[in-house]
């Protein structure tokens, strides 16, 4: 018989500990997390239970560097500065992927819209 998977859902919070809007942290009873920001996810953790193979991060190619909430939010969630992610992308260290299009996409997600940097 086989067990029902459970998700826990989480406001961000802030250093003070008030909950942040429209930022979630998603983790799975097997390790995955993910970070949300509106409606897109931006991130995808993907623990390793193997002490020779590193955690798996995969960015959604469209939204990770979305806005600049979705930037602070994303580096608070990765512990890091945004100059930091976009060298791990160059590495190869991080991945990037539709997160928010593809097969896998959850149909309570809808992807945030297109956005003009100008």
């Amino acid at each position: 018989m086989g067990g029902k998977k459970k998700m826990q859902v989480k406001n961000m919070e802030s250093s003070k500990g008030n909950k942040i809007a429209n930022q979630f942290i998603i983790s799975t009873d097997n390790g995955m997390q993910y970070f949300q920001s509106y409606n897109s996810i931006i991130v995808k953790f993907e623990p390793s239970f193997n002490s020779d193979i590193k955690a798996k991060i995969v960015l959604d190619e469209k939204y990770w560097n979305y806005s600049v909430t979705t930037s602070k939010y994303r580096n608070k969630f990765l512990d890091e500065t945004t100059q930091e992610t976009k060298a791990k992308i160059k590495s190869g260290e991080y991945e990037l992927e539709d997160l928010n299009c593809g097969s896998s996409r959850s149909p309570f997600i809808r992807p945030l819209p297109a956005h003009n940097n100008n």
